[in-house]
């Protein structure tokens, strides 16, 4: 409550008054006096509602209680404008403490001749001053009502500022200043962040131009690696640059190399690095070398080391027979044939057979010797000059017998005859079937020794089977297939021949089976056109005039390689069709 003696407000629980300790005023049942304006006393309107039962339920109507507020409300803003007007009316600077701000617009002239004797003052100048003064309890209407009791706008022109107290003033100056600090401060932070992203710019930059710098240097210091071919054989140039007449050892190559052109140039062949190694070696081996430069006194000065990975080919080797590394054989021996660089070393299961590789084509033939267990493996290992080591694994399954039965060792496997003898053996006393074409049966051994003979009849050219049968009671029959490559001479074969012209062509589409269970010869003519594949070889020919028509396919069985765009003559006999077309097997091949 407000002290009646000094104005001061305290709190409603005090006796006296904080300020100048004056009692503070109660009435006569120790109540205050402000406690009598409450309405609380007043009991509100109800409202009473009652339900199907009977039941009655009061409340309090809203609506008159909120008008009850709103008419308090009116009451204590009135009040509170009326105490407004008296405290500024008492107040020594003529100004009233307000919940908004005051904005004045105020313009300032120094004058010597302003009196100072105003209590309270600090300045004295010449104002013309012009103040809005808005207050918590002003609403627009009032503002903006140009009868209100109080003006809002005062221009007055006075000697000296209004009269403001000096700890009034001090609490502006200091909230000023206290947001000029912070200002600064702000700002201060935010040069100091700038400048210091503008450092870390700077060296971010500055590092990568001088890394940058450096690795061009060290490029033209560093050595040139590139693949080259020496003597036809892959091979690595290096050059090391340096000045002009001086000298570069290579440790491991035990030579000095002279700088002209500014480089030192080095051609170091691959298989330098491994022609010595007999142990296996992978694909690729990584090459070291440490080069000195040689100065003046004669010292050497280490350079900086040269490193690079050079590949190692692989020995070439090629099977020829047979045609895959599993292969199912029904004799003692059968005959391996491969094709590798001349001057190779050979070994087939670790028997060395180099002498038998012919030194022109690399040719060369092992004869195996298969028995019936099964699988029976060769490992061919070769070694070429300037090549790592090569190693093919070929089984030959021979199915395990009962009764054993075996061809001669001297069987031949291609033959150009119409009859060939074949010698067998097998367990004496049994019973020997020859289940292939054949004449001249010869058994008079086969009881006492088990030795037998017979002429094997090739009704057809190309492979022909011979099956051999040997039974015996209690044991399981031996069967042994055996093909022999049969093809007539050439004095023989190519007299046989047909052409193939516009009525041949069409009698063979029109008669293919029939003319290859015959093994019909043929002659063809042309340029080659095209491969159907290169292993085997499989072309294509065009057997007309202009070659652009009456397509065959032929299979080469010769013993020379085709070439793609070359004109052959080739003498071939009927198999099958290909795409509608010929397919025919080539015997004999001659280039026009």
């Amino acid at each position: 409550m407000k002290c009646p003696a000094c104005g001061q407000w305290n709190r409603a629980s005090l006796p006296r008054c904080m300020k100048c300790g004056c009692a503070l005023s109660m009435d006569a049942t120790g109540e205050m006096t402000w406690k009598s304006t409450l309405r609380d006393g007043q009991k509100p309107n109800a409202y009473y509602r009652m339900d199907e039962n009977g039941l009655t339920d009061a409340q309090p109507d809203t609506r008159d209680t909120l008008a009850g507020e709103m008419q308090e409300f009116k009451v204590r803003k009135e009040e509170g404008l009326r105490r407004q007007r008296r405290m500024r009316s008492t107040s020594q600077n003529r100004s009233a403490p307000t919940g908004r701000s005051v904005t004045t617009s105020v313009e300032n002239i120094f004058d010597s001749d302003v009196p100072q004797t105003a209590p309270h003052a600090r300045h004295a100048r010449h104002t013309r001053s012009r103040t809005m003064v808005i207050r918590p309890d002003m609403s627009d209407e009032y503002i903006n009502d140009s009868n209100a009791d109080e003006p809002l706008w005062a221009e007055q022109e006075m000697y000296g500022t209004r009269w403001q107290s000096p700890r009034r003033e001090t609490e502006l100056t200091g909230i000023v200043s206290g947001r000029a600090r912070r200002t600064r401060r702000l700002m201060r932070t935010l040069v100091i962040l700038l400048i210091l992203v503008l450092l870390a710019l700077v060296g971010f930059f500055g590092y990568h131009y001088w890394e940058e710098r450096m690795a061009r240097e060290r490029e033209a210091r560093a050595a040139t690696v590139v693949a080259s071919i020496v003597d036809d054989l892959a091979a690595h140039t290096i050059m090391i640059p340096g000045t002009d007449g001086s000298q570069i050892y290579i440790r491991e190559l035990h030579t000095s190399y002279v700088v002209s052109d500014g480089f030192a140039t080095i051609e170091i062949p691959d298989h330098l690095w491994y022609d010595d190694v007999e142990d296996f070696l992978n694909e690729q081996m990584d090459v070291t070398l440490t080069p000195y430069l040689k100065t003046a006194s004669g010292k050497q000065q280490p350079l900086d080391t040269i490193a690079y990975t050079i590949d190692i080919p692989l020995s070439p080797i090629r099977m020829t027979k047979p045609d895959a590394f599993r292969t199912d054989v029904s004799s003692t021996m059968f005959s391996l044939s491969f094709v590798v660089r001349p001057g190779s070393r050979v070994f087939v299961n670790d028997t060395e057979v180099s002498d038998t590789v012919n030194s022109e084509t690399g040719e060369f033939s092992y004869n195996a010797t298969v028995q019936p267990i099964g699988d029976n493996l060769f490992t061919i290992r070769c070694r070429s000059q300037y090549c790592r080591e090569n190693r093919l694994d070929v089984v030959l399954y021979r199915e395990p017998q009962e009764i054993p039965l075996d061809l001669a060792a001297d069987t031949y496997t291609s033959y150009n005859e119409e009859y060939m003898k074949i010698s067998c053996t097998t367990l004496p006393g049994a019973t020997v079937t020859v289940e292939s074409p054949y004449s001249d049966m010869n058994i008079t051994s086969l009881a006492t020794t088990g030795a037998f003979s017979f002429y094997a009849h090739f009704d057809h050219i190309g492979d022909n089977v011979v099956k051999i049968r040997s039974s015996y009671p209690g044991k399981k029959d031996s069967v042994i297939n055996y093909t022999v490559y049969y093809l007539p001479p050439a004095s023989v074969y190519t007299p046989k021949a047909w052409p193939l012209n516009e009525a041949g062509y069409a009698e063979l589409i029109s008669n293919i089976a029939v003319r290859a269970e015959h093994t019909q010869v043929y002659v063809v003519m042309g340029h080659l056109d095209s491969f159907v594949s290169e292993k085997p070889q499989m072309a294509i020919f065009y057997t007309s005039e202009d070659e652009k028509s009456r397509p065959v396919m032929v299979e080469n069985y010769t013993n020379t390689s085709w070439e793609l765009g070359k004109y052959y003559r080739i003498y071939a006999d009927a198999y099958s069709t290909y795409n509608s077309m010929p397919w025919l097997c080539g015997r004999y091949t001659y280039l026009n």
